[in-house]
């Protein structure tokens, strides 16, 4: 150690960076002998605070340093500053290992780690704040985790290309990170504490998310912060009957198991997931699975920590005074006891807060709360310091001679004071002893209960009249109004991540806790971290009871907004969203619940034999006050999904195989429940919500419905009136409409424009669209026309079409040719009676036996045709077409119509599908 003049020591240590240059003839980095108070100081400040100028700071670091013995390595030192050796080491994870490196990135972080896994790199920081924050009920924590597209070779989207807030995805790994580590942090350190976290690299095979819990719980426990152990995360999958360690994305594709474990190398301290209606044997087998990996790993951790971890700053831990806790107990003892027999939240809440400020009022007149924010119960730190230039602070560079006054260190002894602070957080340590004595030795709750009683539950369905399904359901004093909205495709939610590209969820929940559920005023806004968290463990819960897509086609929107809260509200969001499906006649699998268990663990302390306490249905002082928050979603047969937070060191297999089957029983009568709502769900279609029909056409076809640039698609929706129609590669079409007449309108036209025609086909009472010089553009169905040429028109030779036909005439045609182009050729004279005539004249031209009055009666009809066919050999020549040198005239009008065939051209940009139409009826 350092001797210095102020009676204080400098402990070696890598925090701070700051070099001061030029202390007479010789250089010193503090990187390697930087200021950390100990001894009889009122925090743990920063080593600079007591320097307020140049001058003083140089005066105390130059009479430091001229009565130690600096080692000249140390003096010449050329390491850059806050600088350590680079070091490695590989952790067996599973049936492959991830590599820990540290010392060559971020090194003036207070700890810097990359952890690998294959390809994948997640890079993780820990820093905290020089002077602590003022004392509270809860950790300085913060956690920020972003995942940079370029670590897959990509850029992010919209007009800045760059990484804005945290996404949703996001946010939930910045929680599962958070949950684990903040039991393990020692209580009474006020120090801001802030986790960063990027992936830099990801190889689309190894998720970065349990990464980041590992690579975070090597950072804390390599840096200054005091945490009680090192925490590790890992992910465990079920494919087939096999439990897979970190599978890779291909393997989760095929798993029914989605479980990340959180623990330290001796218990549990976080789980979540999801899977679909596993046992609660299988899902103990699989948590076993994971503590046994993440117990591995943390003993590779500790040996890292014992030789590269920095002196955790211990002497910054302030802590309440004992005597204080004395006083609050005597004071408040009685009537706290009185108070928790208060059943109700609102009333029982505004009772301990009276008597809170109670305890205040005595303390004060009796004299024992300062003003002061800090305890008083460690002497005040002398003024050492006189500071002549306040506003001349420095941190690096070089300082001048002279301005330090050292003042004597004799010390007034005064009475021990306690602040406010201390005293309310005493006071909230003693409620939650209380209700914990009463639990364990009274064997009821603050409402009442036994540990396994769960509140007396109502639910309501049909509330809402235009919404498509919605309930009410309400459990004790927690409410929730959950309401289910039904669309098309376009109603998808888009997420965009490493892990999910572009993907497009078709059922999606969002949870809303606004501040008037619990009575106060708030803020409102963007959705907090906790909604989003609370959202997505319900969406998981209920997604495995919907039906597939092919069998319901709609996407699913729910929406549960807690009305009331006092404990379990993300379980309640499952239960009335389970219902309001129902109501919105979505025909999913079966009713899903979701329960909350609570836990208190030191029973012995309180007269107990020493076993766990497990409680059922758990209320929000409950939470606060005990061990554990269990979430448990599911029905009879399995589990859907799981969510479980410690406040303690952790806990053990044992206590977790009682909770999941108290939770079993708990589910199982929340289902008999739910069974009683009234009004029941309406189990069909609201009237109000879209109606969707599905085709599939081949899939070559969907260019003919979309068209060129989307106009055939716009052009059926705005003809039909339908609000939209989605096609897929697959040849899979949707169209959404508000009403069955503009549907079945457009299912029509989709259907003819994807039909594949037959030849010899028979189309009736078939509208002229178009007429042209060569022909007429007939409509056989809805938005499906082909051309019917001239000489196909009628049995008479015909100059133009207009002589005898016009727009809007009606007339009966037969497919007689389809080209390559998917083009049609009708005809009209196939169909006349002259047709079969001619067809008859044929057969007895070959058949002399034939009656000759038959062919008689068609004589001079014949002879008309031959004219026509003399003029048509006339008007090739004309054309520039040589005339017959020799054949019949037969053969002179096969040439003309093969040559107005060739001169005819018709362009169609039709889609087509496999249905097929033929009837104009249609």
């Amino acid at each position: 150690m350092l001797a210095n003049p102020c009676g204080l020591h400098f402990k070696p240590c890598y925090s701070h960076t700051s070099e001061f240059s030029h202390f007479g003839t010789s250089k010193i980095s503090l990187s390697s002998y930087c200021p950390r108070f100990h001894g009889s100081t009122k925090s743990n400040f920063s080593s600079l605070s007591l320097l307020r100028s140049k001058k003083s700071a140089k005066r105390l670091v130059t009479k430091a340093l001229s009565e130690s013995s600096v080692p000249d390595s140390v003096a010449a030192s050329d390491e850059a500053p806050g600088s350590l050796r680079p070091f490695s080491v590989k952790i067996p994870v599973g049936d492959r290992h991830i590599l820990v490196e540290t010392g060559h990135i971020g090194r003036q972080a207070s700890s810097a780690v990359t952890v690998t896994d294959g390809e994948t790199i997640v890079y993780t920081t820990v820093c905290l704040a020089d002077t602590p924050s003022e004392p509270s009920d809860f950790f300085p924590l913060s956690v920020n985790y972003q995942e940079r597209f370029s670590a897959a070779g990509r850029t992010s989207g919209g007009f800045f290309k760059r990484e804005g807030r945290a996404r949703d995805h996001e946010v939930l790994i910045c929680r599962l990170i958070d949950r684990p580590i903040r039991p393990t942090m020692l209580k009474g350190f006020y120090h801001e504490t802030q986790i960063l976290s990027w992936v830099l690299s990801y190889d689309g095979l190894h998720t970065p998310d349990c990464l980041a819990i590992t690579a975070a719980g090597i950072a804390v426990a390599l840096s200054e912060v005091p945490n009680s152990q090192a925490v590790a995360g890992v992910r465990i999958g079920l494919v087939g009957d096999k439990f897979i360690v970190n599978p890779t994305t291909k393997e989760m594709e095929n798993s029914e198991l989605d479980l990340v474990l959180a623990g330290t190398d001796s218990a549990i301290l976080m789980i979540e997931g999801y899977c679909n209606f596993l046992s609660e044997e299988m899902l103990l087998q699989a948590i076993e699975i994971g503590q046994n990996a993440v117990t591995a790993i943390c003993k590779e951790v500790d040996s890292l920590v014992r030789e590269r971890g920095k002196p955790k700053m211990l002497d910054a831990i302030r802590l309440p005074p004992p005597l204080l806790y004395k006083h609050v107990e005597e004071i408040a003892g009685n009537e706290l006891e009185k108070v928790l027999q208060i059943r109700n939240k609102i009333p029982r809440r505004k009772a301990l807060s009276s008597l809170e400020e109670k305890v205040i009022t005595i303390l004060t007149e009796e004299g024992y709360v300062s003003l002061d924010t800090t305890s008083g119960g460690l002497e005040p730190i002398p003024d050492l310091v006189e500071d002549e230039d306040e506003d001349d602070v420095v941190v690096d560079g070089e300082v001048d001679e002279g301005d330090v006054h050292i003042k004597p260190t004799t010390r007034k002894p005064i009475p021990t004071l306690f602040s406010e602070v201390d005293v309310k957080l005493v006071f909230k340590e003693v409620t939650s002893k209380f209700l914990r004595r009463r639990i364990v030795e009274g064997g009821r709750r603050s409402d009442g209960r036994t540990p396994v009683e769960i509140r007396p539950i109502n639910s309501k369905s049909g509330l809402l009249p235009r919404a498509h399904g919605s309930t009410l359901f309400t459990r004790g004093e927690t409410q929730s109004l959950a309401v289910v909205t039904l669309g098309d495709r376009q109603m998808a939610q888009r997420v965009d991540n490493l892990v999910d590209v572009d993907e497009l969820k078709r059922f999606y929940l969002q949870y809303s806790f606004p501040p008037s559920c619990v009575g106060e005023a708030g803020r409102i806004g963007a959705p907090s971290r906790r909604e989003i968290g609370h959202g997505m463990l319900a969406e998981r819960a209920l997604e495995p009871s919907l039906p597939s897509e092919d069998d319901f086609p709609y996407t699913i929107r729910v929406e549960s907004t807690i009305t009331e809260s006092n404990g379990s509200s993300s379980m309640a969001s499952v239960c009335g969203g389970s219902l309001a499906l129902q109501d919105a006649g979505v025909p999913i699998k079966c009713p899903i619940a979701g329960i909350a268990m609570g836990l208190v663990l030191d029973t012995k302390e309180f007269g107990g034999d020493g076993t766990p306490l497990i409680l059922s249905d758990i209320t929000g002082s409950e939470d606060a006050s005990g061990d554990m928050d269990f979430k448990l979603a599911g029905n009879e047969m399995g589990i859907t999904a799981f969510q479980m937070d410690i406040k303690v060191g952790g806990i053990t297999i044992p206590i977790m195989r009682e909770a999941l089957l108290q939770a079993k029983d708990g589910r199982k009568h929340i289902l008999a429940e739910m069974l009683n709502s009234y009004p029941p769900p309406s189990k069909r279609l609201s009237p109000y919500a879209p109606l969707i029909h599905v085709m599939k056409v081949q899939p070559e076809k969907i260019n003919l419905i979309i068209g060129t640039g989307g106009k055939k698609v716009k052009s059926i929706i705005e003809e039909t009136g339908v609000e939209a129609i989605d096609t897929r590669d697959d040849g899979i079409v949707k169209i959404t409409a508000k009403d069955l007449t503009s549907l079945e309108k457009s299912k029509a036209i989709i259907s003819n424009l994807t039909m594949v025609p037959t030849i010899g086909d028979i189309y009736r009472n078939c509208e002229i669209k178009t007429i042209a010089a060569y022909g007429a553009f007939v409509e056989i169905a809805p938005g499906r026309e082909g051309l019917c040429h001239i000489s196909e028109l009628s049995s008479d030779w015909l100059a133009k079409a207009e002589d005898a036909f016009k727009v809007g005439d009606k007339i009966d045609v037969k497919l007689i040719e389809v080209n390559e182009k998917g083009q049609l050729r009708l005809s009209r004279r196939a169909l006349l009676p002259d047709a079969d005539q001619d067809s008859n004249s044929k057969e007895n031209t070959s058949n002399p036996s034939r009656n000759k009055t038959a062919m008689q009666k068609g004589a001079d009809k014949g002879t008309s045709k031959k004219a026509g066919k003399e003029n048509i050999e006339e008007t090739n020549v004309q054309k520039g077409g040589a005339a017959p040198t020799s054949g019949s005239l037969e053969d002179a009008a096969k040439l003309q119509k093969k040559f107005i065939r060739k001169g005819v051209t018709v362009t169609k940009e039709r889609p087509i599908s496999k249905e097929q139409t033929k009837s104009t009826s249609i």
